[in-house]
């Protein structure tokens, strides 16, 4: 379709950057599942400068766009207001992290089973319901404990993820560098 020309040594670079991405994202990984608190505290630190970053831009914007729009200041300052309530009390932070992954994993949960009850009679809809049941009891997990389970799971989580994110990131650079020896070759 598209003659787009790709540079032959695009995949070793690449084979050879994500690799050494997928190293340090599985070190994380399973730092963040060893250490699950200072994993959990780290996302906290991280989601609450995402969050400051993105009330300041929306004050920005409110501000050169339209300084009588009510709602954009709301926005500006609910998320500015959030952020550093997650930065100066940071196990809130971790309760509240907590608090939206559970509802998350209800809602998924929710979608899952209307999904397989729909797909019922079709081959496979059954791996419908079994992830709707993995992501109710990962939802009921979280509400269990609460808030305090949430300094430990939402580490957890954040480390697995992290883990195979790793993963697949350096088994993808060792298919492009595969790639690149057989287009050499």
């Amino acid at each position: 379709m598209w003659n787009i020309p790709i540079e032959e040594s695009l995949f070793k670079k690449f084979g050879k950057h994500a690799k050494i991405a997928g190293v340090i994202f599985m070190l994380l990984g399973i730092a963040g599942i060893a250490f699950p608190p200072f994993m959990t505290m780290a996302t906290v630190a991280f989601v609450s400068w995402l969050l400051l970053f993105a009330g300041i831009s929306a004050a920005i914007f409110t501000w050169q766009t339209d300084r009588s729009d009510w709602m954009g200041w709301l926005k500006a300052f609910a998320l500015i207001l959030v952020s550093l309530y997650m930065l100066f009390v940071p196990i809130g932070g971790a309760a509240t992290i907590g608090l939206l992954l559970s509802i998350y994993f209800f809602t998924d949960a929710f979608a899952g089973f209307g999904l397989a009850m729909n797909m019922r009679p079709a081959s496979g809809w059954w791996i419908w319901l079994l992830n709707a049941l993995l992501s109710l009891v990962l939802g009921v997990l979280f509400v269990v404990g609460w808030p305090f389970s949430s300094l430990y799971l939402v580490g957890i989580f954040v480390g697995i993820s992290l883990l195979f994110d790793g993963l697949a990131l350096f088994m993808g650079g060792k298919f492009m560098q595969k790639l690149d020896d057989d287009l050499k070759s």
